[in-house]
């Protein structure tokens, strides 16, 4: 199952257990748990630490605990290779079981070894998705860290019954106790947040008492990560409020326009911010959605931005790099059928619909992109395009049309998503050449028609925005608010790209420190006076 390199790899990582691992299968005559056997089988081979067992009773086959020596109340349950992207927290889960510290900081481990009740948490994923491993590897240290909590972890192309019954039409999927808990990418903190009871007060009481910054970054993308670096190496103090850093990069795969970097993927990439940050000692703060900017009412005094859990940042300059989302399209039965049908990352989800009948909405670069991603793993594709002609590139268009299984609709306005009242079944359009109605028979859309900024908590404010609700800047960065700056897809610089978005935050931290150097802060103004 592992090649020499992923032998070699794993054989160095094990080198770091300091307690006893047991590897316990529960496995049946099948293709699947021979391999299974043959993985466990090569990983206990490579420390003496490592034992595996082969006479578990699990319901789910073939599946396998990873166990902190004997303690049974010390365990995560994997059902399924949790092989591809999964690999990474396959080794973490067996360094953790062994006794090696995580990589996490304390507050978080001691929050979750304090929580008290029963936790089970059931929890789906497919190789190929890459927001999926942040929730696994989440579920995993509760598991290992707190009695209370246990986590089976579901490779859902093995259990396709159990995905067809429970209804998983999006991964991450995870249940707690039964009932469903979320759908969609979740950090620790973020889970923390949701099952402890008063997790939210303590936070926010911590941000409250926090020193103003000098340079406040309200975003954790790239662009907002780009300004932070910037500012911080001109010796300023800085921090990052972000609701969910990485932003964008968390839901992209292959990235291979980054000047100087042949090909990366954007959880990746997130990851090499992150530890950026860190190298720079900024202060990260992270589930910190903003709600409300109150500009500075005098020359150089602090900008305040109010965050929805109640708390309250100050900062003597701001730099907003809020970045974009999906856009929906607004037609009834998106919302009604969302994560039931109604998709929008075909990397995560494709998997799911493995020989269905599927659509994707909109013919530009990443529509397109989706399409031939999804023609290699579902039965078909439809192409819906609202404009006369696909917009993608002339080199993504050639290849589309090389697939058998892809009918491609022009001029096509999709008005409703139907469905049975728990998943979805079709999407009616309109042909705007003629004004006919259709209707086709899905199991599920793929949205992919655009952006829209994070700026709705801007619009009552002081703060210029365009139609379109970007924040308007200068060349050099700069709103119409003196000391308030921004940066990325939030505003209205044209080209929204990753390298776009990381030039125009380092513009914004060289206009912000220009800013901070030429104007004397408001108490030293008020004594000069």
């Amino acid at each position: 199952m592992l090649d020499q390199t992923m032998t070699q790899q794993l054989k160095t990582y094990l080198a770091n257990l300091r307690e006893p691992v047991t590897l316990i299968a529960t496995l049946g005559d099948d293709a699947k748990s021979q391999q299974t056997r043959e993985l466990l089988e090569e990983i206990a081979a490579l420390h003496d630490q490592v034992e595996a067992k082969f006479d578990g009773d699990d319901a789910r086959v073939p599946s396998f605990l990873i166990r902190r020596g004997e303690d049974a109340d010390r365990q995560v349950r994997f059902a399924g290779l949790p092989m591809g992207h999964e690999f990474t927290s396959l080794v973490l889960a067996l360094l953790w079981a062994g006794g090696h510290p995580p990589k996490v900081e304390q507050d978080l481990i001691d929050q979750a070894r304090a929580l008290e009740g029963r936790f089970d948490f059931d929890m789906y994923f497919s190789l190929s998705c890459h927001n999926c491993p942040d929730v696994v590897q989440a579920l995993t240290l509760m598991a290992l860290e707190n009695p209370g909590v246990t986590a089976t972890l579901i490779e859902g192309g093995t259990f396709q019954d159990e995905v067809d019954a429970r209804d998983v039409m999006a991964v991450p999927a995870t249940y707690l106790n039964g009932e469903t808990f979320f759908n969609g990418k979740m950090t620790l903190a973020e889970i923390l947040a949701k099952v402890d009871t008063g997790a939210a007060d303590r936070a926010a009481a911590k941000l409250d008492a926090l020193d103003p910054y000098e340079v406040l970054v309200i975003g954790g993308g790239p662009s907002g990560v780009a300004a932070s670096v910037y500012t911080a190496r001109k010796g300023f103090r800085t921090g990052i409020a972000a609701e969910r850093f990485g932003g964008q990069l968390n839901d992209t795969l292959g990235i291979e326009n980054l000047p100087g970097t042949i090909y990366t993927e954007g959880p990746k990439l997130a990851d090499e911010l992150r530890r950026q940050v860190g190298d720079n000692s900024i202060e990260l703060l992270e589930m910190a959605g903003a709600k409300k900017l109150v500009p500075a009412t005098n020359d150089g005094g602090m900008h305040r931005v109010e965050l929805e859990n109640g708390a309250a940042l100050e900062a003597r300059s701001i730099i907003l790099a809020t970045g974009a989302r999906w856009r929906s399209l607004g037609v009834p039965g998106e919302d009604e059928y969302r994560n039931k049908g109604v998709a929008y990352c075909p990397h995560c989800d494709g998997p799911l619909f493995k020989g269905k009948d599927i659509a994707v909405i909109g013919g530009g670069n990443s529509g397109v992109e989706a399409a031939i991603d999804l023609a290699n793993i579902v039965g078909s594709v439809t192409l819906i395009e609202y404009d006369s002609q696909l917009r993608a590139d002339e080199v993504l268009q050639r290849k589309l049309r090389e697939f058998d299984n892809v009918t491609i609709l022009t001029s096509a306005r999709t008005t409703e998503i139907t469905g049975d009242g728990t998943r979805m079944s079709g999407l009616t359009y309109e042909n705007r050449e003629t004004g006919e109605m259709h209707t086709l028979d899905l199991a599920g859309a793929f949205i992919q028609i655009g952006l829209v900024p994070n700026t709705e908590w801007l619009k009552d404010g002081a703060l210029q925005l365009s139609p379109h609700g970007e924040i308007v800047v200068d060349e050099r960065g700069a709103t119409n608010v003196p000391g308030v700056f921004a940066s990325g897809d939030c505003t209205t610089v044209p080209y929204k790209q990753i390298v776009v978005a990381m030039g125009g935050g380092s513009t914004a931290a060289l206009s912000a420190f220009d800013y901070l150097i030429r104007t004397e802060p408001a108490e030293k103004i008020a004594q000069a006076a």
